[in-house]
């Protein structure tokens, strides 16, 4: 194998190796900061709400600023963009750990509004970090292993489920919440020092993307106008906003299910075992690549998810609960690897950028739905409704119970009726059952950038033999 050949297979699997380890430490750390801040909250409060609207202000500010992140992210260096992103959000760690630090020592009393701030800004920086993570991993992995590297990412995430919650609640035990920020400091900075040992490639300019160059306005306009004027995608975005209210909801609402027949260091280990789940999942899906027909998998893991909700509503119950969860979040790495690897070939890598992020936008646009309908759900309706002499007692209350989080069981059922006919309506839709046939892959079978050495792009690098690596 020539020299120009190893830069073009190994070298950009190098480079997506190490930048994938440096986010699964900041992952690790961030689930720490998220899953002690969000516990503190809920259980100073005892109110849905309150735990909610931390999560509206983890997004919100996102979900604004995705499409011009988007658009950016296709205009700059997508290594540059990562780097914002983790020292935004390690900025928004360390104002975090001051405020608590100065509780501490009695300077002022910390109420849960006091986070919501520090959390929108790591949020806005955070807009910048995925659509350039994704749009790059097409311009590094082969075409026919991106399900397998959009695994690993989800790896990443199911590895932070399972080690956030079992180390912050140790942390929080010992040395209390300023433990856990303090570990969540030195992983974003392990995730810039990986960084600054890569390079990323730049994409070849299509001719779509040379079409929409232009202002920056018009450049976040043509992400939108690309999906929409392809059925197929447009189809597979409504799918998932809705296959995604129903994961958030059903994310969200965990914590209060469980912390209404149990203790923080039990829900920790159930968020741990849920976390397993994600891994395996993750783990499973790395190995296997996924079916030939990408739909199929995500249409199949959806309605195994859809199913389990049933399995956590019956009674409360640790063991029955922690099981429900490990599957239900077994079910989604197959499901968003497969989605995003279609998304990845269906868009020419010079509009990933901008097109992903119109799509990250509409999914964004979820959670804060979720954060502020979450509340009164859960708090102003099923769960009265499930208490006894409620209104719902006479009938549901039969067959779950009364009582706390009873209501919030109810939820679990709707939504699992609700994922069901997602996919339903899904299979019938002919623009999405034919999406693979009727829209051409936009990516060749391998990258054709590499990255020399010194970081340079060697353009249009042979690529024979890639495939058999």
């Amino acid at each position: 194998m020539s020299l120009t050949q190893r830069l073009t297979i190994t070298q950009p699997m190098r480079v997506f190796w190490l930048t994938w380890f440096g986010q699964l430490i900041s992952l690790i750390g961030s689930g720490l900061t998220a899953f002690g801040v969000g516990a503190k909250i809920f259980l100073d409060t005892r109110s849905t709400t309150q735990f909610a609207l931390l999560s509206f202000f983890a997004v919100a500010p996102m979900l604004v600023l995705s499409p011009l992140a988007g658009a950016l992210v296709d205009r700059w260096d997508r290594r540059r963009a990562m780097l914002l992103a983790d020292l935004g959000n390690g900025f928004s760690t360390l104002l975090i750990f001051g405020m608590v630090l100065a509780s501490n020592r009695g300077m002022f009393e910390l109420e849960p509004w006091h986070f919501y701030l520090p959390v929108s800004i790591g949020s806005c920086f955070g807009a910048f970090r995925w659509p350039a993570f994704f749009a790059t991993v097409s311009l590094l992995v082969p075409k026919q292993h991106l399900g397998r590297a959009n695994a690993m990412a989800e790896v990443a995430s199911g590895a932070s489920q399972i080690l956030s919650p079992i180390v912050a609640g140790a942390l929080i035990e010992s040395v209390g919440l300023i433990g856990v920020l303090t570990v969540d400091v030195f992983s974003f900075s392990f995730a810039v020092i990986t960084l600054l040992m890569v390079r990323f490639p730049r994409p070849t300019v299509s001719a779509e993307g040379q079409q929409g160059k232009g202002s920056l306005k018009d450049e976040v306009r043509q992400g939108w106008t690309f999906i929409r004027t392809r059925p197929g995608l447009l189809s597979l975005l409504a799918f998932t906003v809705v296959a995604t209210l129903c994961m958030d909801l059903v994310m969200l609402l965990i914590t209060p299910l469980v912390l209404a027949f149990t203790d923080i260091s039990t829900l920790g280990i159930i968020a741990s075992v849920a976390g397993a789940g994600a891994l395996v999942g993750a783990v499973f899906m790395g190995v296997w690549g996924g079916p030939k027909n990408q739909l199929h998998g995500i249409l199949g893991f959806q309605v195994l998810s859809g199913l389990v909700l049933f399995m956590a509503a019956p009674v409360p119950s640790v063991p029955l609960v922690a099981t429900a969860a490990a599957l239900y979040l077994f079910t989604m790495p197959p499901m968003l690897a497969a989605s995003q690897s279609i998304w990845q070939r269906k868009i020419p890598a010079d509009l990933q950028g901008r097109a992903s992020a119109v799509k990250r936008m509409a999914l964004l646009s979820v959670p804060p739905v979720v954060a502020l309908m979450a509340g009164p759900l859960a708090d102003g309706l099923f769960e009265p409704a499930m208490a006894p002499g409620g209104a719902l007692a006479g009938s549901m209350g039969l067959l779950l119970g009364v009582g706390p989080g009873r209501g919030i069981a109810v939820i679990f059922i709707v939504l699992g009726l609700l994922t069901l006919a997602n996919v339903a309506v899904a299979w019938m839709n002919p623009r999405l059952r034919n999406l693979d046939r009727e829209l051409p892959d936009a990516l060749p079978d391998v990258p054709t950038n590499a990255v020399d050495a010194t970081g340079n792009t060697v353009p249009n690098a042979p690529t024979a033999g890639a495939s058999a690596s």
